[in-house]
């Protein structure tokens, strides 16, 4: 049920009579969960209405519109609150985080809605009957799927959920109904490596052009992993070998179907494959091409001019030798620049947590401190901060560690447009 709060004037919301407080039932027979049904059913030429009056009277009527006629309703809530996961996965990233961070970074989101929303990764674990069909009615794609291996029984000890061996049933289904989507193997290794991520590679291909992407990223590991599954790290000759399998396996396919975490070749001290190959860069959240795309926006961008400031650059361990080499190049054509590449080191999750976007504030405020004299401002990628806010991880704002710092800090917007002009504009803004 949605309540509508508003109906827009000259609407045809407004021409049915339909007023505040009202409430929307369901469409075409089906419940209104959520605002997703309005959506979908709002860009139809005609369904069935059915509304219950603020009196409690009830009434069905039939809409006919043009596709791109509104009903002009919005309402009190969405009805989006997020479903929780029902799993234990055995590198759960949340399960290895230590107590006392802000409530929202314990949050176990498994919710298709967010998926089709927002990119968000789901497993599918928590779907009832009636959820799967709500989501090839609504054609809810693309959808974004953690897979993590085909192997039903695999898939059941990996995340602890006796349902998770359905994926494959699942994914059918949704691939007959025109669902578009892109899949996820969080690759643990010893265990749906090797022959088990050929295995899940290869049915996953089965269901192409309707899933149009696996991606295969390395597992997070932090220090805090006492009394959980012992995952073997990922060094650079077993990289190289991850590397080389996508490879002869795209290459068989004869689509760049397989796509890894930027990380992998990092970490085999390779560089990433060409900007083309990502195609739309689907799985850009996701960490996969990344560096591809930042790498072309740096070169389109880079202009000769002057800029007399010194600055330290921040960076996770894992990228440190990459963005030294794309600060050099700005530095090269910026007179007056000097750039120094601060490779922080992760002490609170551990140094096998390499990724920039996992630093804490007081990890890069004791970098800064220790490393940072003379130099006038410190630039940093806004993967650092919790989306839309200065906060970091551990809970510090942007102005506290400039502040403890006595030193500007940008924050760049992750890309490499943003990136240069950090490093050579006066306009930029500074904290």
């Amino acid at each position: 049920m949605l309540k509508i709060k508003e109906v827009a004037k000259n609407s045809i919301g407004e021409e049915l009579g339909l007023k505040k407080g009202d409430e929307v039932l369901a469409f075409d027979g089906h419940t209104a969960v959520d605002v997703l049904d309005y959506l979908y059913y709002d860009e139809k030429e005609s369904f069935t209405l059915t509304v219950r009056q603020t009196n409690g009277d009830e009434s069905s009527c039939e809409i006919e519109k043009e596709e791109d006629e509104s009903l002009g309703l919005t309402f009190e809530s969405d009805n989006l609150d997020i479903r929780t996961c029902h799993n234990h996965c055995i590198f759960c990233f949340i399960d290895q985080m230590p107590c006392g961070m802000r409530d929202t970074l314990y949050v176990k989101d498994d919710d298709y809605r967010q998926s089709f929303l927002c990119g968000n990764f789901v497993t599918l674990t928590n779907l009832k009957e009636e959820d799967e069909e709500r989501i090839a009615r609504l054609r809810l794609s693309p959808l974004y799927v953690s897979v993590h291996t085909m192997n039903g029984e695999l898939r059941k000890q990996m995340t602890g959920n006796r349902f998770a061996d359905r994926i494959g049933l699942q994914l059918k289904k949704f691939a007959d109904a025109g669902i578009t989507m892109h899949t996820q193997i969080v690759l643990a290794r010893g265990y749906n490596d090797g022959k088990e991520l050929e295995f899940s590679a290869r049915e996953l291909f089965s269901l192409y052009p309707n899933v149009q992407t696996m991606a295969v990223v390395p597992v997070g590991m932090t220090k805090f992993r006492d009394g959980l599954t012992k995952i073997q790290d990922i060094d650079q000759d077993y990289a190289k070998e991850i590397i080389s399998f996508a490879k002869n396996l795209n290459e068989e396919f004869g689509e760049n179907f397989i796509q890894l975490a930027d990380e992998f070749y990092f970490r085999a001290g390779l560089d990433v494959e060409p900007y083309e190959f990502y195609g739309s860069f689907p799985q850009i959240e996701n960490g996969v091409g990344t560096t591809a795309k930042f790498l072309k926006e740096i070169d389109e961008n880079i202009k000769t001019s002057k800029f007399k400031k010194k600055i330290l650059l921040i960076s996770g361990t894992s990228a440190g030798d990459f963005i030294k080499n794309q600060a050099d190049k700005v530095q090269k054509a910026v007179k007056g620049l000097e750039v120094k590449v601060l490779s922080v080191k992760n002490d609170f999750f551990g140094e096998t947590v390499n990724c920039t976007g996992l630093l804490t504030g007081q990890d890069i405020l004791k970098a800064v401190l220790s490393e940072g004299e003379g130099y006038d401002i410190v630039v940093m990628p806004c993967h650092v901060l919790r989306e839309k806010t200065d906060l970091f991880l551990d809970g510090m704002t942007v102005k506290e560690l400039s502040k403890k710092t006595g030193k500007k800090i940008r924050i760049t917007n992750g890309t490499g447009e943003s990136f240069v002009k950090a490093l050579s504009s006066r306009k930029f803004k500074e904290v």
